[in-house]
């Protein structure tokens, strides 16, 4: 089976949702307490440590009062080819 984890949508996922959350400035903590999630799962998502669950995303948009499609309108970073 292939490995389906992508490192730099992890990455570009938790800096969307930290510019986000920043945006509605609440800390991690309220966040966090508002989802009814742990302090360290948005950090660990934020950081782009772990791969997020559907459940944990839609809890969050609510959260953030917004729509679930907004957390994941974002550009994932053009990839630098080798060599140049």
């Amino acid at each position: 089976m292939q490995n389906l984890k992508n490192p730099d949508l992890l990455v570009a996922f938790g800096k969307h949702l930290r510019s986000l959350r920043k945006k509605k400035n609440l800390s991690m903590k309220h966040l966090a307490d508002v989802a009814n999630i742990e302090y360290s799962q948005i950090a660990r998502i934020e950081r782009g440590v772990i791969n997020t669950t559907v459940t944990t995303a839609h809890a969050i948009a609510k959260a953030l009062e917004i729509s679930f499609y907004k957390l994941f309108e974002f550009e994932l970073p053009e990839k630098k080819k080798k060599g140049k």
